[in-house]
C-alpha cells in the first residue's frame, strides 16, 4: 500500500490539484484512497467538499496524541468520507500550524506522521499526502512517512531554480531518516504549448535531471478549470471530466499505477 507525498516548497505549483485529481483517477480504477491533508491552509479539505471550520477532529489532534503518547484520537477516529465512496480524507485546518512548534521539542520528531499512519496503511490501496509549501518539519515528516514523492514543477524558470533545494532535502531524508524513499517523478504543471518559455523550462529540466530522475510523460496544462473546481468542492476529473486537464491527470494515474505494478 504505497504512501505517496506530493511536495514542493514553492506554493502555487499544483500540489493540491494533483493530489485531488490523482485520487479521483485512482478511484476510477477501483482503488481505495486515503488523503492526508498535511497543510494548515486546508486546501485539499476544501477541494474534497469539506469545511475546515466544521472539522471537530483533524490530523493535528492525532499528531498531538502521538506526541503525548496517547492512544486516542487515532487516524481511524478522524477519517471523513468524501463525495466519492472510494476516497476518504484526514482533514486539516489552521490548527495544524501549531504542529510546527509542537514538533520542535519532540523526541524522534521527524517520524510522528509515520507513526500516525501505521494503523491505516493496510486498509487502503494508496495513501496520498498533500504537503504545505515549505521544507519545515511537517514536510520532513511527510517525506519520512512516504514510500515515494511526486514533485509538481511549474513550467517556470524560478520554479525550476528551486528544484535543486527540494531534491537535496529529499536525498538527505532518504540518507538519514527513510532509506526506502524514492522520487516517483517530476510532473510538469501549468504548461503552455503556446509559449517558448514553458517549452524551454521543460527541456532544460529534462537535460539536467532526466538521466537520474523520472519525468512523467503527463504534462498538466494551464486552465481556468483548475481554479474553478475547488470552489465547487470537486477535483478536475469530476468538475470537467472531458477537459484537457482531466485527460492529463488520467495519464498520470496510468503512469503511477504502472510504476506500482512494474
Amino acid at each position: 500500500m504505497p504512501v505517496i507525498c506530493i511536495a514542493n516548497q514553492k506554493g502555487g505549483v499544483g500540489k493540491t490539484t494533483t493530489v485531488a485529481a490523482l485520487a479521483e483517477g485512482l478511484s476510477e480504477q477501483g482503488k481505495r484512497v486515503l488523503l492526508i491533508d498535511w497543510d494548515p491552509q486546508a486546501c485539499l479539505t476544501v477541494t474534497m467538499g469539506l469545511n475546515p471550520d466544521n472539522a471537530k477532529l483533524t490530523g493535528y489532534n492525532v499528531l498531538a496524541a502521538v506526541i503525548r503518547e496517547r492512544a486516542r484520537p487515532a487516524i481511524r477516529d478522524i477519517v471523513c468520507p468524501t463525495g466519492d465512496p472510494n476516497i476518504s480524507i484526514v482533514p486539516s485546518n489552521i490548527e495544524l500550524a501549531q504542529a510546527q512548534l509542537d514538533l520542535v521539542d519532540t523526541v524522534n520528531r521527524e517520524t510522528v506522521l509515520r507513526r500516525m499512519l501505521r494503523g491505516v496503511r493496510q486498509s487502503y490501496d494508496f495513501l496520498l499526502i498533500d504537503c504545505l509549501p515549505s521544507l519545515g518539519l511537517l514536510t520532513i515528516n511527510a517525506l519520512t512517512a512516504a514510500d515515494e514523492v511526486i514533485v509538481p514543477l511549474q513550467a517556470d524558470f524560478l520554479a525550476m531554480k528551486g528544484l535543486v533545494r527540494l531534491l537535496t532535502t529529499i536525498i538527505r531524508v532518504k540518507e538519514r531518516l527513510n532509506p526506502s524513499l524514492n522520487i516517483s517523478g517530476i510532473l510538469f504543471t501549468m504548461t503552455s504549448s503556446r509559449t517558448l518559455h514553458s517549452k524551454e523550462v521543460m527541456e532544460i529540466t529534462r537535460r539536467a535531471f532526466g538521466d537520474r530522475i523520472r519525468i512523467f510523460d503527463a504534462t498538466i496544462p494551464t486552465s481556468v478549470r483548475f481554479k474553478e473546481a475547488p470552489a465547487a468542492g470537486k477535483s478536475i476529473l469530476t468538475y470537467a471530466p472531458k477537459s484537457e486537464g482531466a485527460s492529463a491527470y488520467r495519464l498520470l494515474t496510468e503512469e503511477v499505477m504502472r510504476n506500482e505494478t512494474g
